[in-house]
């Protein structure tokens, strides 16, 4: 299941953001405040890249609980995107991607 998530997590970045590039080629970091949303995309990109420092870094941009709220945001949409792309209900990608049975 774990590998499942994984698999996801990269391919929706992937699809986000583009292939991983090393860090060195990436952007520079963001200078300015940042919203729940910037952190709760930075903080999930970076959980499936991998890279707990910079994972770490967005979590502390906002609250705990904007960060959750910015998640929970994410992953709804996630879910809704790859439906559409699968043409199933986010009911049946959701049961699939937690290896759940047909409900």
């Amino acid at each position: 299941m774990t590998d499942l998530l994984r698999r996801l997590r990269t391919r929706l970045t992937q699809d986000m953001f583009g292939p991983r590039r090393p860090r060195a080629e990436r952007a520079p970091a963001r200078k300015g405040p940042h919203n729940l949303f910037d952190a709760a995309a930075t903080h999930v990109a970076a959980c499936a890249e991998g890279d707990e420092e910079r994972g770490a870094e967005a979590a502390g941009w906002v609250s705990p609980e904007a960060l959750a709220f910015g998640i929970n945001e994410l992953a709804c949409r996630a879910l809704i995107a790859l439906a559409r792309e699968r043409r199933q209900s986010p009911q049946e990608v959701a049961r699939d991607l937690l290896s759940l049975p047909a409900a």
